[in-house]
């Protein structure tokens, strides 16, 4: 009996032990905010620490080895991030990785799923949430500043018409979202003038074509804003309120809310900024409000974001070379929705269901007649006299866009045939508007609408070293009929690890994009600029290839890239009739951009970043409907684009004060005055722009700060004829609790 009784007792410790050893080791890594890091490396190591089985992290951050092992470690490694080890356990792991020095981000923008940027082909760059607070930037178009290969022109001060161009594009060929909504008009123009940073998290900016990704509109790149959400920091919700002042009659004042209840996560905010800017008729005010809103259910997510924006601002003209215009103004409303269904049916399988609305009211008023005037600057004056016009000019567009994403992946990286992830997406858009000056009468304003489908499929593997994206969008256009837009990028770590020398990256990009016609250009009824419904899309054919190196055990990045655009079937209008003053529009230029990025990042000691980049830019009209003109003819560089561009920046953080130190340069461009003059304006000279902020946390629930912007006092114009902001400065306090 004791004989059995002992055989039975070995059976089941024999067996428990068999089953504790063969236990599988499962585990979720996430970043410093909580958010899950794919394709990060994870190695199970023996006591002596012999690799014993290798995976990767799936979309979720999720890992797991059958391996038996006792007393093993897992060890979790990926490029821009420390490397971690824990004790292996029966339980499951939740281990999150601290970034390095100088420190990567997991991006979504450039593959439309989350993937670390050390496996990302295209150039990138993130303004972090820690960077937008530093500098304390009241609208977006500041922040983007300093991006590599991206210039801001501003005409005026805060609330002026306000462009961007990437790789030498045009002002319309960079897409714009929020958080997946796009906020580009129909034909690919958007004014950053009074787009608040307001409750913005972050920013995403990808560099080359994406329409392969994001159809019309991404011919040189994409930039996406992502908005703030609720955080279970605490139970109670968090509540934030700031008020600033400053000179130019100045005032920022803003509040949110936010937390999470249970399964539901929440962020209500509103900001007001105002200021008189500088000069006659150049005050501007703005209002943004909205929330976000989630609800988890496990598998499925909820999100409703909403977002609205309303500004006024006087428009005074080209005040260097005239005198202000006394009663012009812009009034501006903007409203964006979005509604989205996320499951994750399983581990290998994530769905996503979105639908988003916009609309966007511009309206442009001078209904009184200003003295006539005669243009001059400078000793140039303009032979003739000009006269003020009444207008009423009115621009309100909606869109509706409804997009599915199934994203499938294969493969747990482990084995020799890799990591894969396939990405099939569709989407339906109605765009629609009415444009046009009421002074003119409604026979002059075009209504009309476009619509578009589109399905986009991506292939993505990661094989060891090698990060391999191809894929391909085919739209269907009402107007101009199919287009079908490749991408192909390559990323490869040539070296890993750390060290006085450390990862090396090499990446490779291709692409096709672009652009459809805006609403005036194919449907205007007037006569004097008459829209022509056979225009086919705008085009850019690029490629750019780069080199990524890590240095000084990771305290120091350095990124060189190249880049060359060929655009073609640029439009452009054309007077047909001379007596009658009467034109349309055609497919008639071409041109193209070709440039260096270079990018330095580095942390010499703890709290202290700094940052230096430098683009170069070379542009050149090779076809033009005005071949001979001085400033649109062939061989002239294009408008507003400058040859050299760049940055220095820094910030510092030290016990419970934070510093931003901001140093803009841009070099000389091709510009002009537009008013006649004689000698006519044909380039704008170069400027530096210094700006400061700073802040200090006095208490727990208390922050001082205060920002200098313009502190060297430069006089300059960003865009001929419309003087920029003088020195100016605002200070005041954020209250939380």
């Amino acid at each position: 009996m004791r004989r059995t009784l002992f055989l039975w007792l070995a059976v089941v410790f024999s067996i428990s032990v068999h089953a504790q050893t063969s236990q599988t080791i499962t585990g979720t890594v996430t970043d410093p905010d909580h958010a899950a890091v794919p394709a990060a490396s994870v190695r199970l190591l023996s006591p002596n620490g012999a690799q014993v089985a290798h995976t990767l992290t799936d979309q979720q951050g999720q890992f797991s080895f059958q391996q038996p092992c006792n007393a093993c470690l897992v060890e979790i490694q990926l490029t821009g991030f420390l490397t971690q080890r824990v004790a292996a356990s029966r339980e499951d792991l939740l281990i999150e990785l601290h970034v390095a020095p100088v420190e990567e981000h997991v991006i979504v923008t450039a593959n439309r799923s989350e993937t670390p940027a050390v496996f990302v082909g295209s150039s990138t760059t993130v303004i972090s949430k820690d960077e937008i607070a530093a500098r304390q930037a009241l609208v977006v178009s500041e922040l983007l500043q300093s991006t590599p290969g991206v210039a801001i022109i501003r005409s005026g001060g805060y609330g002026a018409s306000t462009s961007l161009f990437t790789r030498g594009g045009d002002s319309d060929y960079t897409k714009v979202l929020l958080d997946g909504i796009p906020l580009n008009e129909p034909g690919g123009a958007f004014n950053f003038g009074s787009l608040s940073t307001t409750n913005i998290d972050h920013i995403e900016i990808v560099r080359g074509p994406q329409s392969a990704l994001f159809g019309s509109d991404a011919m040189t790149g994409v930039v996406q804003l992502f908005s703030t959400r609720g955080e279970s920091e605490t139970v109670r919700p968090q509540t934030s309120f700031n008020l600033e002042g400053g000179n130019l009659n100045t005032i920022n004042a803003g509040a949110s809310v936010s937390g999470q209840a249970g399964h539901f996560d929440y962020n209500v905010f509103w900001s007001r900024f105002s200021t008189d800017n500088h000069g006659v008729n150049a005050g501007f005010a703005d209002s943004t409000a909205g929330t976000n809103l989630r609800w988890n259910l496990g598998k499925t997510k909820l999100r409703w974001i909403l977002r609205d924006d309303l500004s006024r601002g006087g428009t005074p003209g080209q005040t260097a070379f005239q005198p202000a215009i006394t009663d012009a103004y812009a009034h501006r409303g903007d409203g964006y929705s979005g509604i989205s269904i996320e499951n994750q049916t399983n581990r290998f399988w994530n769905q996503r269901l979105t639908y988003t609305f916009d609309r966007s009211r511009q309206r442009s008023r001078d209904l009184g007649l200003d003295p006539p005037y005669v243009p001059s600057f400078d000793g140039s004056t303009a032979p003739f006299e000009f006269s003020d016009f009444a207008d009423d000019f009115v621009s309100d567009t909606r869109r509706h866009q409804l997009d599915y994403q199934s994203n499938i992946a294969l493969g747990s990286g482990g084995s020799d045939w890799g990591q894969h992830l396939f990405t099939l997406a569709f989407s339906a858009e109605k765009e629609i508007g009415a444009i046009g000056d009421r002074l003119s009468g409604p026979a002059s304003t075009t209504h009309n609408s476009l619509h578009e489908v589109g399905g986009v499929f991506q292939y993505q593997a990661i094989i060891g070293r090698l990060s391999l994206t191809n894929g391909f969008r085919v739209e269907d256009h009402s107007l101009f009929g199919r287009t079908v837009n490749p991408r192909s990028s390559i990323a490869y770590l040539l070296r890993q690890g750390g060290g006085d020398f450390g990862a090396t990256k090499l990446k490779f990009n291709f692409g096709l994009g672009f652009k459809e016609p805006s609403l005036v250009d194919l449907f205007s009824p007037n006569p004097e600029f008459l829209g022509n419904p056979r225009l086919r899309p705008e085009r850019n054919r690029s490629f750019d290839f780069g080199v990524e190196q890590r240095i000084w055990e990771d305290h120091a990045k350095v990124e060189i890239n190249w880049f060359d655009n060929r655009f073609r079937d640029l439009v452009e209008f054309e007077i047909t009739d001379f007596q009658k003053f009467e034109g349309t529009f055609f497919n008639v230029n071409a041109a193209k951009a070709n440039g260096a990025e270079i990018i330095l990042e580095t942390t010499p000691r703890s709290g202290l970043k700094l940052t230096a980049t430098y683009t170069y830019l070379n542009t050149l009209i090779t076809q033009s409907s005005t071949p001979a003109d001085p400033i649109f003819g062939v061989g002239n560089g294009l408008l507003r684009r400058p040859r050299h561009s760049g940055s220095l920046g820094a910030i510092w953080n030290w016990r419970k004060l934070t510093t931003s130190s901001n140093l803009v340069y841009v070099g000389r461009r091709v510009d002009s005055d537009f008013e006649a003059l004689e000698p006519p304006l044909t380039s704008d000279p170069s400027y530096t722009r210094w700006d400061l902020a700073g802040s200090y946390q006095f208490t727990k629930h208390f922050t001082y700060v205060g920002v200098i912007t313009n502190v060297l006092d430069r006089s300059y114009m960003e865009a001929l004829g419309y003087p920029a902001l003088p020195i100016a400065f605002r200070t005041g306090g954020r209250f939380t609790f």
